[in-house]
């Protein structure tokens, strides 16, 4: 995508005919399924994903950054190493196609506004990193680690620790240097955002004061790499979403019984014993402000423990279709105990592997 014009000429003649939604949005799952990536023929003009584009383009230019990330579609999020440019997951170009991952992965990463931005904001971040060739910077270096160091798989994320900003989910900071720099990056792009005062006290605020000091002193500049490569197009992609998801969900498995299903399972029930009591996944966002509200009060946790957690909590209670099986009220107490008690694990485990 380029960036659009300041000012458009006011439109003549009749409106254009609303387009045409293709074929395949008419097909039942399985049937869609088995169409092939480049068979879907999607673009990113005209979707809701342009929306979202233009605004990150004037939330760069406010910040007096010169630089425009280009945007394609492909199968995942990523930004990758070399190219100044991000992929974005192809579902979120069409409605039908979010209702699909929904079915197949539980959520849909990105799919509301919100999400959206948080998103785009941290891709950018590595974009403007390749764009400059921040890390190769002794002040980068110095500030978040060797980006040469061995990506992880996996990760054990401290929940306690104040030393990185809170953004994406999962304490994705923690995970690289690299992505340590895009979600510092992240925090600092919105025009309200309260980073100053949010991190007060926190050594992440040295982290977010070297990113401020260095995008002013980018403002203006032109890139120093401004190649428009796209990698892994859908145009080019043969793979099925049948193959996609078989793979997506092997990739994703993870276990989480010990920290969530047992504990779900005191509280609700499964759905072939209590088949008529309400879903436990909504009931679970029904009462998320309530409890969110209790948590953060009462038993003082930090509300990016808190979300992560109830998120956590909610995307499970939906992957086992678990069910009321009493009262709502006894639900709610039980469920607001068994919130407190994961988080309480947590950051036990924290202070026992980590002197902070």
């Amino acid at each position: 995508m380029t960036p659009r014009p300041r000012q458009r000429r006011a439109s003549r003649g009749p409106r254009r005919a609303r387009k045409r939604e293709p074929a395949w949005t008419r097909l039942d799952d399985d049937a869609l399924l088995d169409k092939r990536f480049c068979d879907l023929r999607l673009t990113l003009a005209g979707s809701r994903l342009e929306h979202s584009v233009w605004r990150l383009y004037d939330e760069l230019a406010r910040k007096g950054i010169r630089f425009r990330p280009h945007f394609w579609l492909s199968e995942e999020w990523f930004s990758p190493d070399g190219v100044p440019g991000i992929a974005i997951p192809f579902y979120l170009a069409h409605p039908r196609l979010m209702r699909l991952e929904r079915r197949y992965m539980h959520e849909v990463e990105g799919g509301n506004d919100k999400w959206l931005m948080r998103i785009l904001r941290h891709e950018t971040g590595h974009a403007i990193d390749t764009a400059f060739g921040l890390r190769r910077r002794k002040a980068w270096r110095e500030t978040f680690g060797k980006a040469s160091r061995r990506y992880p798989t996996r990760y054990s994320p401290r929940p306690t620790s104040r030393n990185f900003v809170l953004h994406l989910g999962h304490w994705y900071a923690q995970r690289h240097p690299t992505e340590d720099f895009a979600e510092t990056f992240a925090v600092w792009l919105p025009p309200r955002s309260r980073w100053r005062s949010q991190y007060e006290g926190w050594p992440a605020l040295a982290k977010l004061e070297y990113v401020d000091r260095t995008m002013r002193e980018l403002e203006g500049r032109r890139a120093v790499r401004l190649a428009r490569d796209t990698v892994e197009p859908l145009a080019g992609n043969q793979r099925t979403l049948r193959e996609h998801y078989r793979r997506k969900r092997a990739r994703y498995e993870i276990d989480l019984a010990r920290s969530y299903d047992r504990r779900l399972l005191r509280v609700f029930g499964r759905r072939e014993i209590h088949p008529r009591g309400p879903a436990a996944s909504r009931f679970l966002r029904e009462v998320r402000p309530q409890l969110r509200r209790l948590l953060i009060r009462r038993a003082r946790m930090h509300p990016y423990l808190v979300n992560h957690v109830m998120r956590t909590a909610t995307q499970r209670a939906r992957v086992l279709d678990l069910r009321l099986k009493g009262s709502q009220r006894k639900a709610k107490r039980d469920v607001l105990g068994m919130l407190e008690r994961i988080m309480l694990d947590m950051l036990l485990r924290d202070r026992e592997n980590y002197a902070l």
